[in-house]
């Protein structure tokens, strides 16, 4: 897969022991690859950093994005061929709470990987990983495309429009003849594994594996949803593609997401997932009395990886509900000594399923 460009490669990802994180280190795994990986900590307990043992399948590295001089010794020393960059503070709610980590992660930590793939020549590509919340919202009903304006009115994302700024300026300064990087926005990733605060899926299992309600606050927020593997499809295929010499793909910007038809409400979601988990229920608070203003309407439009790079999203969203309530009941049915071979079969189906429909980056 992805024109065997992992296959003993050396490969870093910062951000390695979250959600997204440990998914990609898990593929690359299985793609031959030589992962390291940069982070401040464990983010959540459960951990499928943890969960899946990856700690002894990989170098582990704890380091703080914000710290540069630790960064850069960690790449220098580890001579990476290709980067994947995920640190974040990711909530949106704890942006707010705590916005000056928030910034600091998110744009400077941002900063000081493009320094290291500037300062590193082993680095042959970057991807840069940043969120669909980069974009202004002014929830409009078409999905928003690569040269939209960004920013945010929240910290969180007004962090991620800083940081594709940034991103933006190093490419057009640093990287026009040296090193290839572009950069990735992902709609919202749902799967097995995510375990992080205020978000609907983990929110959900936690109360229903212990028969409680789960509480939801929007129930007519809609969102992209799409399972992790969508997204880290094309995030590795788009690694594939910088390595090659003329790439097309050199200093762009990248949504990924599912179809349009895909953009299915808070409730949609928990009814979709509740066909699956007997006796899942749900109740409505909507009273929230620190006025912090969240998205109600958001969904991207994906032509640019079309049409560059061949890749769409395949799963139905169904399917994808599906997948991700079969690997928490697993968890919560019969332990973490089984969610490896679960996860390393779900890569499989869902690469054997991009294969069939003839995507570039599932043909060998």
């Amino acid at each position: 897969m992805f024109d065997n460009v992992y296959e003993r490669k050396k490969v870093l990802i910062t951000g390695h022991t979250g959600f997204k994180g440990s998914w990609l280190c898990t593929w690359l795994l299985r793609l031959g690859t030589e992962v390291c990986g940069f982070s401040v900590n464990i983010p959540t307990n459960p951990s499928n950093f943890e969960v899946l043992g990856l700690k002894e399948k990989i170098q582990h590295i704890v380091g703080d994005v914000r710290n540069s001089t630790q960064l850069l010794r960690a790449v220098q020393e580890f001579q990476p061929d290709i980067v994947f960059h995920l640190a974040a503070q990711s909530l949106v709610r704890r942006s707010y709470n705590d916005p000056t980590t928030t910034f600091e992660t998110n744009v400077l930590g941002t900063m000081n990987v493009l320094e290291c793939i500037r300062q590193c020549p082993s680095i042959q590509a970057g991807v840069i990983i940043t969120s669909d919340k980069c974009y202004r919202n002014v929830e409009w009903i078409w999905g928003y495309r690569e040269n939209d304006i960004l920013g945010g009115e929240d910290p969180y994302s007004a962090s991620k429009g800083c940081a594709e700024l940034i991103i933006y300026s190093y490419i057009n300064s640093f990287f026009r003849d040296g090193s290839r990087v572009a950069s990735a926005r992902a709609g919202n990733v749902i799967g097995g594994g995510d375990w992080a605060e205020d978000r609907i899926v983990p929110d959900a299992v936690k109360a229903w594996s212990q028969g409680k309600s789960v509480v939801i606050r929007n129930p007519n927020a809609t969102r992209p949803w799409q399972h992790v593997l969508e997204p880290l499809s094309g995030y590795l295929w788009l690694g594939s593609k910088l390595w090659e010499k003329n790439s097309m793909a050199k200093g762009q910007a990248f949504n990924f997401g599912p179809g349009a038809s895909v953009n299915q409400s808070v409730i949609q979601v928990l009814s979709s997932m509740a066909k699956y988990w007997p006796g899942a229920d749900w109740k409505v608070d909507q009273i929230d009395g620190n006025n912090q203003k969240e998205s109600t309407l958001l969904k991207l439009c994906c032509d640019k990886a079309l049409n560059l790079l061949n890749w769409e999203a395949i799963l139905p969203f169904e399917e994808t509900t599906a997948m991700t309530i079969e690997w928490y009941q697993t968890y919560y049915e019969q332990g973490k000594d089984h969610m490896l071979r679960l996860t390393n079969c779900q890569i499989d189906e869902y690469s054997s399923r991009a294969s069939a429909e003839g995507l570039p980056w599932a043909l060998s």
